[in-house]
C-alpha cells in the first residue's frame, strides 16, 4: 500500500516514517540534513515516540 508525497504526489511506501519522497526531501533540506531527518525519525518510530496521524485508526484521536 502507498501514500503520496506531500510535495510532488508520487507514491511512497505506507510504512515510510516521512510523508515525502527522497527526491523532494533532498531538494528541500539537502542530502546531509535529509539523511539525519530519516535517521532520527526511524529511531523515534522504533522507540514508539512517533505517532502518525496519516493512519486512519489514528485520525479519530486528533
Amino acid at each position: 500500500m502507498y501514500k503520496k508525497c506531500i510535495y510532488c504526489g508520487t507514491d511512497i511506501p505506507e510504512e515510510s516514517v516521512i510523508d515525502f519522497c527522497s527526491k523532494c526531501g533532498i531538494n528541500v533540506w539537502g542530502k546531509k540534513m535529509f539523511n539525519t531527518i530519516i535517521k532520527n525519525m526511524e529511531e523515534a518510530w522504533s522507540k514508539g515516540d512517533l505517532v502518525s496521524t496519516n493512519f486512519p485508526e489514528n485520525k479519530k484521536n486528533f
